[in-house]
Order: structure tokens, then sequence, then C-alpha cells
């Protein structure tokens, strides 16, 4: 068993002293995932600016293509997330010999998750056509997509593996094929786009394969670790195989399907938004997605320690140590609040040089600089929402959740965002602020009543 993960004698030690123990389990789990989810992120930065230097149809072809498949993946990777804390409740109980056939159905999932993900990206020709895109942006959108969908297969098999990994402690090895599949991502970008060592210049369609090849090149040197790795040695892929159970797959996608749901429901409200405001202009627009980007990167962290704390959680509860998990998935909350309100004051002060390195265009900035302001409250509440579910997801709660983001999302944000934004019903006219208002409004709902689910309901283990 990983000695990150040995739960605490319960009241050997002082409460102050336990807690901070297990604030440290967190950054230990948390640290490498925090490194996993930037390098990721850094391959979506490497497209963007490398397709930017080819022309600008390659550039809108590779967002396009980006915005097509990123919500489905999004879905599945949720879906996928259920393992972690399924197997890491298997670690914590000590019954490892359900961890394997855990893993192998998560595996089956994967693979029609794959199927349907590539049907999905290889025939999104009516959806290209209600856009009404120029022909040559359509015609690379569409072969940026084909090229992608190779890559598929390989990118659910890392994230149901991660599954294994991460539910046993060891988030160190997925961090470590993120950054590999990102070092190997740039180089071949700049070969198939660019046209280097006798291939022709592909431009944005150059991205997909580089981004196929780079999952499948990561995805095989998992494999290959956890094959010959001696950590690994009791959980063999292919010595415990196992046939797909249906039961085994009812349980993950029981669980899974409501968390992949509502990272797809908080994808897609940033998507309809972004179509809301673009009658306001591409001043506005560009102001609105250079908040957005600022608060996505800074919320890694807080998304890193939730994602820790699901672990922890799980694994506590299934090692019986029920105190010691209800401990760390509350005193969580002010470790990630202490979080929010560092980042918080930092938007507030530094918002003007923020927007500063991102366009020099004043009018820009100067919406911007508004809109990081708001960011600051926006950013509170959200770190606040995401550790409240990461604690629920630790205790296999996941469909009460899912309802609960879907009423603060679609029921109070959106809706208020649009009332304060277009309409002068409440307030005066807010603008592109209007949506971040009523964004934070939906989160500090979903926060509160999250909060109270994990406060005053605990449900119970599963074993």
């Amino acid at each position: 068993m990983d000695e990150v993960h040995q739960p605490l004698p319960e009241a050997r030690q002082p409460l102050i002293q336990r807690t901070l123990t297990e604030w440290r389990t967190l950054a230990i789990l948390g640290g490498p995932i925090l490194i996993a989810q930037v390098a990721q992120m850094a391959n979506g930065v490497i497209d963007t600016v490398m397709a930017g230097h080819a022309s600008a149809e390659d550039l809108a072809a590779v967002g396009i293509g980006s915005s097509l498949w990123m919500p489905v993946f999004l879905f599945f990777m949720g879906l996928l997330g259920a393992l972690q804390p399924i197997i890491s409740g298997y670690n914590g109980a000590r019954t490892t010999e359900k961890i394997m056939p855990a893993t192998w159905q998560g595996l089956y999932i994967a693979a029609g998750g794959s199927v349907i993900m590539i049907l999905l990206l290889t025939n999104v020709h009516p959806v290209l056509d209600a856009l009404n895109l120029e022909a040559n942006t359509a015609r690379i959108t569409q072969g940026y997509l084909d090229a992608f969908a190779w890559g598929i297969p390989a990118m659910l098999l890392i994230m149901a593996l991660r599954g294994l990994t991460d539910g046993l402690g060891h988030t160190r090895v997925i961090m470590a094929f993120s950054v590999l599949g990102t070092l190997v991502n740039l180089p071949l970008n700049y070969i198939f786009i660019y046209g280097k060592f006798g291939l022709p210049a592909m431009g944005g369609i150059g991205c997909g394969w580089a981004t196929s090849i780079s999952n499948g090149v990561a995805a095989i040197a998992l494999l290959v670790y956890l094959h010959r790795s001696t950590v690994y040695r009791r959980f063999h892929l292919l010595a415990d195989w196992v046939k797909p159970n249906a039961d085994g797959i009812r349980y993950i996608l029981r669980l899974g399907i409501p968390i992949g749901f509502t990272i797809f429901v908080e994808a897609s409200m940033f998507s309809v938004i972004a179509l809301f405001l673009a009658p306001l202009g591409p001043v506005i627009v560009a102001g609105h997605q250079i908040a957005l980007n600022v608060v996505s990167l800074l919320f890694m962290l807080p998304l890193s320690i939730g994602m820790a704390l699901t672990l922890r959680v799980s694994f506590l509860v299934g090692a019986r140590a029920p105190d010691t998990a209800r401990l760390i998935a509350r005193s969580s909350l002010v470790l990630a609040a202490a979080v929010a309100l560092v980042f918080a004051i930092l938007l507030f002060v530094f918002a003007d040089g923020i927007a500063a390195l991102y366009t020099s265009d004043l009018d820009v900035r100067a919406v911007t600089v508004t809109l990081l302001v708001y960011a600051a409250f926006f950013q509170i509440a959200d770190v606040i929402q995401v550790t409240c579910i990461s604690a629920l997801r630790g205790y296999k709660d996941t469909s009460i959740p899912m309802l609960i983001m879907l009423f603060s999302f679609w029921g109070v944000g959106l809706p208020l965002g649009w009332v304060l934004t277009f309409t002068d019903w409440l307030l005066p006219n807010m603008g592109a602020a209007g949506f971040w208002v009523g964004l934070t409004c939906g989160l500090v709902s979903a926060g509160i009543l999250l909060g109270l689910r994990l406060f005053l309901f605990v449900p119970e283990p599963e074993h």
C-alpha cells in the first residue's frame, strides 16, 4: 500500500496537527496533478500559437475543432474519473483483488467512448455547414478533426489507466506521461504544421496529427511502464484480465455519468455565454476571453487540490476512518478559501498588469481590467464549490451534486447573467460584467447547496 495513503490513528494527534498532516498529504497527491493539468493546458496553448503563425484560417480551424472535441472529451474524462475514487476506496479497504476488475471495466468503457467520439468528430459536416464557415476554414477544421480522431483511443486509454495510478496514490505517474506528451507534441507540431524534413506543410491539420501521435506515444510509454514497474507487479493488465461485467460497468457509469455531465454542463455554459456576447462586438468578446483564460489558469491549483481531496476522502472511507475523512473534507474548505482569497487579491491589485500581458489594445485592456475585478469574486465562489463537490465525489455522491450544479448554472447563473447583461429589469444594463455577476451568483448557490449536503448529509460508505 502507498505510504502516502496510510490512514492516521484518529485520536493520537491534536486536531491542528492532524489537519496539517492531512493538508500535507493533499499537497503530495495534488502537486503532480497540478503539473499534469498544466501540461495538458500547454498543449492547447502550443497548438493555438503555432497554428496562428501558419495563417488566420488555420488558427480559426484549430479553435473551432478544439471547441467541438473538448466538451465531448470532458464528458468522458469525467465519466472515467469515477474510477479514481472507486479504486482509491478499494485500496483503503485493502480489497486490492477488486482493483484490476474495476480497471478492466473502465478500459471497456474507454473503448466504447472512443468509438462514440470518433463517430461524432469525423461526421461534423452538418455543424460546420450550420456555422457558415468559409470553405477553406471548414476543410481545415474537418481535416484537423479527422487527424485528431486517430489519437482518441490512446487519450481515453490514459484516462482509464489514470484511475488505477491515481487511485493507488501514485499521481506522479500521469504527471510524467502528460509532460512526455507535451514534449512530443511541440516538435511534431513544428514538423507537421510548417512542413519540415521533407513533409508537406499541413497547417492546422498538422496539429491534429501531432496531437494524435503524442497521445499514442504517451499511451504506449505508460503501458510499458505499468508492465515493467515493480510497483505495479501486483496489478498486471494481462495477467489480471477479466471479461466485461455488466454490474461492474453499471457501477462505474452510475457514478461517472453525473460527473461527466456536470463537467459538460459547465463547459457548454461558457460556450453559450461566448455566443451571447458576440453581438456586443469583438472588443467585449476579447476582454471576456482574456478574463476567462486568466481565471482558468488560476483554477488549476484549486482543481488539483479538489482531485487530490477526492482521492484522499475515498481512501479514508474505504479504510474505515470516517472521522479523518470528515476532518479533511471540511478543513479543506479553509485551505481552499485561503487560496481563493490570495488569488482574488492578486486579481484586484494586478488587473491592469495582467491585461497588458495579453493585449496592447487599450479598449480591450479596459474591458479586461473591469471583468477581472468581477472575476476575483467569481474565483472565490468557484474554489468553494469545487472543493465541496470534490469531497462529495470522495464519498461517491455524484447524482445529487450533478442536479445542484445543473440548477446553479442553468437555473441561476445563466438566466441572471442574461438579464443583467441585456436588460434593465434588475439593474442598469451591465454589459459583459452581467454574465460574470450571474456566474458568481450561480457558483455561490452551488457552494451553499453543496456545502449543506457535505455538512448535513454524509452518504453511507460504499464497499
